[in-house]
C-alpha cells in the first residue's frame, strides 16, 4: 500500500483553514485530520457529523470506537487491525455497540441490558435497536419525542412486526415530560448562579442534585424501554423541580422536600 507523505502537511493546511474561517473546530484525533484533508472520501459525512457532536468537541477520537492507531499519519500503521462494521468482531458491529458505548456510558449500557431488545440484539435480530438508532452513529443527536415514537412505530406500529400501538405514543410522551423538566433544571441552575449568599446557593445546588437523580433514573428506565417506571421518576424530578424553581422566585419559601 502506498503511503500518501504528503498527508500531514495537507491536514495541518486543512486545520489550520477551518479554524481560520471559524466554522469548525482542529479535530484532536489524527485519524480526523488525515480524514479532513481528504475531503472528497465516501464518509466524509460521517466525519462532519462526528465534529459538530459532543463527542468530537470533547477530543473523543475515532480510535475509541473504530480501534486502529491516531498516533500516526502513515496509512497502514493507523489502520492496523481496523475492522469493518459488518464483521461480528468490530466494536462497532451493531451487536457489539451497547458495549462499545458502555465503555463511555455504563449507566445506559446497564439499563439497556435489562430490556427486550437487547436479548433479541443478542440473539442475532437484525430489526431491534442499538444504539444508533436513536443517537446516530456518532452519537450525536438525542433524539426528539417525535422522532422517538417514528423510530417505535417501525416494529410496534400497526400490522408491523410486535404491533402495540401504544408504545410510540407512550414513548413520545415520557420523552416530552424528561425535556420539559430538563429544561426546567436548565432554568434553575442559571437562576442558582446568581445567588450571591454562599450558603443559599450550597442549599439551592443540593436541591438541584436531588432533582436531578430521578432524572437520570427516568432516562435509564427509558433506555429499559419501560414507560412506567420513566414516568413515575420524571414524575418525581418534576415535583423537585418546581420546588426548587419557588424557592428561587421566593426566596422566604421553606425547603422542598
Amino acid at each position: 500500500m502506498k503511503v500518501n507523505a504528503y498527508v500531514p502537511i495537507r491536514a495541518l493546511v486543512v486545520s489550520l483553514f477551518l479554524t481560520s474561517i471559524g466554522w469548525a473546530q482542529v479535530p484532536a484525533s489524527r485519524c480526523a485530520d488525515c480524514h479532513f484533508a481528504n475531503p472528497n472520501e465516501t464518509w466524509r459525512w460521517h466525519l462532519a457529523e462526528w465534529d459538530r457532536s459532543a463527542h468530537g468537541q470533547a477530543g473523543v477520537g475515532c480510535e475509541r470506537c473504530h480501534g486502529g492507531n491516531a498516533t500516526t499519519f502513515e496509512t497502514f500503521p493507523a489502520h492496523q487491525g481496523m475492522l469493518s462494521s459488518q464483521n461480528p468482531a468490530s466494536p462497532v458491529h451493531r451487536a457489539n455497540l451497547p458495549k462499545t458505548c458502555g465503555g463511555c456510558h455504563p449507566g445506559p449500557f446497564a439499563a439497556f441490558q435489562s430490556s427486550k431488545h437487547y436479548e433479541l440484539l443478542r440473539q442475532g435480530n437484525k430489526d431491534t435497536p442499538t444504539c444508533v438508532t436513536c443517537h446516530g452513529l456518532v452519537g450525536a443527536f438525542l433524539p426528539s419525542p417525535k422522532s422517538l415514537a417514528a423510530q417505535c412505530a417501525k416494529c410496534h406500529g400497526a400490522g408491523k412486526a410486535a404491533p402495540n400501538t401504544d408504545l410510540p405514543a407512550e414513548g413520545r410522551m415520557r420523552l416530552t415530560d424528561v425535556r420539559d423538566v430538563r429544561e426546567s433544571l436548565e432554568q434553575a441552575k442559571t437562576l442558582i448562579k446568581r445567588v450571591t449568599d454562599k450558603s443559599r446557593r450550597a442549599s439551592l445546588e443540593d436541591e438541584f442534585q436531588q432533582a436531578q437523580a430521578p432524572l437520570v433514573e427516568a432516562v435509564h428506565a427509558g433506555h429499559m424501554f419501560v414507560f412506567d417506571k420513566m414516568q413515575e421518576r420524571v414524575g418525581a424530578a418534576r415535583k423537585r423541580a418546581d420546588l426548587l424553581l419557588e424557592r428561587l422566585a421566593n426566596p422566604q419559601s421553606p425547603v422542598g422536600e
